[in-house]
């Protein structure tokens, strides 16, 4: 019992000292001390439990799939054209009762960044100050309705006005993202967080990603995988505790990272092959060239060894006398 409560599980039937973690614990503090990436620790029943933000960097090559709305948020058609729609909330507009005079105390704030045409600041009622709020509470991906304007409907804009408009309404912080299909396909290597702790598995991490962007793929159509910077790439299981197995690594991300990959497109690179992935294609020819010529030797060697033992076997048989038979 004893030894078990010193041990730390990282994966199924894989276990590490207690002490050792806390040690690369301390490091990995140290090294972002002063920022949020820090983790706190604590034990319960003699369990160590870490906890906090885990950087995880998208690798997807397919675009996903976006909810277009809330789970629980009931869709209304907007009540009339001088009242916030699309990128507010719906239930935050009181009761069709009210009249033209009164004005919404509180209204939530869009959930994608709007930016307009100066001109157009004054007539929209949108001022510089709600616009820096709304970039300021804007996360690394962030969710969004099909429909990511803002505007006062019945007003009409020039062609050149409407693209500008668009061009900030179809983006999420210069990702690509398609209103009408809620189609949304993160850039490479760019990178969010998520916070969870040490005894979440790889399944449960993957389910908290998706859910804090709503996304609607399901999980098992993911993978997370540790890149390093030599290009070696290690698929974490599904029994797999990625945030210890992040912190045994050493917190430089220029070392290894924590990527989302397809689970059908995700593929695994040994050290022994990573070592040879950044040579020069004329470098990887020769490898190959010499690897073929000590593959001839040795046929070559084997050839000449079993020439030799079949001439001393038919030798032999040609000294035996006629009729006799070997025991």
């Amino acid at each position: 019992m004893d030894d078990t409560q010193d041990l730390v599980q990282i994966g199924e039937n894989r276990f590490i000292s207690k002490t050792t973690v806390l040690s690369h614990l301390k490091t990995y503090n140290l090294y972002y001390e002063g920022q949020n990436l820090q983790l706190r620790h604590r034990e319960e029943e003699g369990e160590l439990i870490v906890e906090g933000l885990l950087n995880i960097f998208w690798g997807l090559r397919r675009p996903i799939r976006l909810q277009m709305q809330d789970d629980h948020e009931r869709i209304r058609p907007p009540p009339s054209s001088t009242s916030w729609h699309s990128g507010c909330n719906l239930d935050s507009q009181g009761s069709p009762n009210n009249t033209d005079g009164q004005q919404m105390t509180q209204q939530s704030p869009p959930t994608v960044e709007v930016t307009p045409p100066e001109s157009q600041l004054e007539d929209n009622g949108v001022t510089e100050e709600q616009i820096e709020e709304d970039s300021e509470s804007s996360t690394q991906l962030l969710r969004t309705k099909s429909d990511a304007g803002v505007l006062r409907r019945g007003q009409r804009r020039s062609p050149s006005d409407q693209r500008k408009i668009r061009r900030h309404r179809f983006s999420i912080n210069g990702h690509f993202y398609n209103h009408k299909t809620a189609v949304f396909t993160p850039a490479y290597g760019s990178v969010t967080n998520v916070r969870i702790n040490s005894c979440m598995t790889t399944p449960q991490v993957l389910r908290v990603l998706l859910n804090k962007f709503k996304i609607e793929n399901s999980p098992d159509d993911f993978a997370l995988y540790l890149v390093h910077a030599s290009g070696e790439r290690v698929k974490l299981k599904r029994t797999d505790y990625p945030l210890v197995l992040r912190v045994m690594q050493g917190p430089c991300e220029q070392v290894c990272k924590v990527f989302l990959m397809e689970e059908d497109l995700g593929e695994e690179v040994t050290y022994d092959v990573a070592q040879y992935i950044k040579f020069e294609m004329p470098v990887l020819q020769s490898f190959i060239t010499k690897l073929k010529e000590e593959e001839d030797r040795e046929v070559q060697k084997l050839r000449r060894r079993y020439n030799y033992l079949r001439c001393i076997i038919e030798k032999q048989l040609s000294c035996l006398p006629e009729g006799a038979t070997c025991m």
